[in-house]
């Protein structure tokens, strides 16, 4: 048996797939029609939403298999998420990769697989919508250019979904987005008892930007921020937007004294913006932060509260 690949971008498809709240939800009547649909229109007896997570595959509507989910090293699922078209397995008793896999020597008795990739806008493959058969079968040019279209419906769902947990004028996450993926870093965090630490940010002298600049130039000196934010913070750290002038990031492995240092890294990055930008203001900014204990935070909103209590302090300092 051939396990699935991982894909070059699997930390920010991990991170996608989770923002959304989706993995271990109730069954969603926006997904179950279309699975109900592709099942109808190919004659299948499985048909599938399935997400793939880090060790497993999870079906997020499931229409002819009872299971919820299977380990993602047996999943067919995670070889289709691999490329772009559509994934075809015409009789995997055949197949090298898939001939002593459990899912076809025991139940569900895979014969025939199609899966077409589930993308988001930000191009990570979250998943594939799926058919299963127990017979051998052909699947021609047009059989797929219909499992596509019934894929896309499946995207546009997941995408709306999405804009739910993203911010949509900074594109990082909202506080929805934040807290969702937060909880997830910090229970990771706990198990491999490794330190996390909390940033709150407030950037100062905002509303006199809004005031004589209009909140066209507000919105860009929020759009600006935030990607000096990205710049600054490592693709393990989650950054989001909790409204208005608002950011905070979790720091992963790190603690209360590495913040110092990347503290003054994002001081030095917002200094250069101020010399090369010729705005007529400054960005400024404000910032407490809080290093998790596990005796103390309860929760991720425990550490947003305190962080932001540190961050008044040092503002009225100023």
């Amino acid at each position: 048996m051939q396990k699935p690949g991982t894909p070059p971008d699997e930390k920010t498809r991990i991170d996608t797939l989770r923002a959304l709240n989706i993995l271990d939800s109730s069954p969603q009547e926006r997904f179950d029609r279309i699975t109900r649909l592709a099942k109808r229109m190919f004659g299948v007896p499985v048909a599938l939403v399935s997400l793939i997570d880090a060790d497993r595959q999870w079906f997020l509507s499931s229409f002819g298999l009872d299971a919820k989910e299977t380990s993602r090293d047996i999943s067919f699922c995670g070889h289709a998420i691999l490329g772009d078209e559509v994934f075809t397995v015409p009789d995997a008793a055949l197949d090298p990769r898939f001939d002593d896999n459990p899912l076809v020597t025991d139940a569900p008795n895979i014969r025939f697989y199609a899966g077409c990739p589930i993308s988001v806008p930000n191009g990570s493959k979250l998943g594939t919508l799926c058919l299963i058969d127990q017979s051998p079968r052909g699947f021609d040019d047009e059989d797929k250019a219909l499992l596509r279209d019934l894929a896309r419906m499946v995207e546009q769902e997941v995408v709306a979904i999405q804009l739910a947990t993203l911010d949509e004028l900074t594109m990082i996450s909202n506080r929805r987005g934040f807290e969702t993926l937060s909880k997830h870093a910090l229970s990771l965090c706990k198990r491999m008892e490794s330190p996390a630490t909390l940033l709150f940010i407030d950037l100062d002298k905002f509303k006199p930007i809004n005031d004589t600049y209009g909140h066209a130039e507000g919105d860009h000196a929020l759009q600006v921020f935030s990607n000096i934010l990205r710049d600054v913070f490592r693709e393990s750290d989650v950054v989001g937007r909790m409204g208005g002038d608002e950011f905070a990031i979790l720091l992963t492995r790190s603690s209360a004294s590495d913040c110092e240092a990347i503290l003054q890294t994002l001081s030095q990055s917002v200094s250069d913006y101020n010399i090369k930008a010729t705005r007529g203001y400054n960005l400024e900014f404000s910032c407490g932060f809080v290093e998790y204990d596990a005796q103390k935070h309860n929760s991720i909103e425990d550490m947003l509260a305190e962080a932001d209590s540190k961050m008044y302090e040092q503002k009225k300092a100023r």
